[in-house]
Formats: C-alpha cells, structure tokens, sequence
C-alpha cells in the first residue's frame, strides 16, 4: 500500500461495486472501507466497538453497517451507534478518491469522509 502523508491507498475505486465493503491491513491496523450505495466512500477500523468482531463480516445496508456477532449497528455517515449493545461510537476515518485510487488517513480519525 502506498502512503502519502498520512494517505493510504487501500484499493482501485472499482474493486468495490456500490454497496460492498472490504477489510484491509494498514500495518498491524485492519481498516474497513465501505463503498456506500449512493457512490460516497466510508472507512472505519475494522472492528465493532463492542463485540470486537469485523464488521466487514457483517451486513452494509445504505449508510449502516452490521456487526455479525451482536447485531449492532453503526450510522456511517456519522459514526455513532445505532442502539443496544453499542455504547461506544465508531470512528470513521477521512477517506478521499484520486482517479482509480481510494485513499484513506487512518491517523486522522474523526475528520471526516468524503
């Protein structure tokens, strides 16, 4: 993966069709990259904040995704958990497309996605 300031390229654009999602390895960091159904990009740590399972196995509907294990939920445009048993909100991290590239800064979390 190539990094640029902080800029990770995690995948080329059409690796994921609208409405998928993949996990990657950013050093020891597994971020999610989720390819919403409108066309806008998302990306978060691959991991639910409460039943530490990868989201990325879980179901991407709209805007939210699922965590396989508890069924919690988390809004990606915001983050914040969709009710029981989330009590810690995701942090998303910013995400930007150059071309074919989807890059993402997994070290800025909270600054928002585009």
């Amino acid at each position: 993966m190539e990094e640029d300031q902080g800029w990770v390229r995690l995948a080329g654009a059409a690796r994921l069709g609208a409405g998928e999602m993949a996990g990657f390895s950013v050093g020891a960091q597994r971020i999610a990259l989720y390819h919403l159904a409108d066309g806008g990009w998302r990306a978060s740590e691959d991991r639910c904040t409460h039943g530490q399972a990868c989201l990325t196995e879980g179901y991407l509907e709209g805007n939210t995704v699922e965590c396989p294990l508890h069924g919690g939920r988390f809004d990606l445009a915001t983050g914040a958990g969709l009710g029981s048993p989330i009590f810690h909100d995701l942090v998303l991290y910013p995400v930007r497309v150059e071309g074919a590239d989807v890059l993402v800064r997994p070290d800025a979390s909270g600054e928002g996605a585009s």
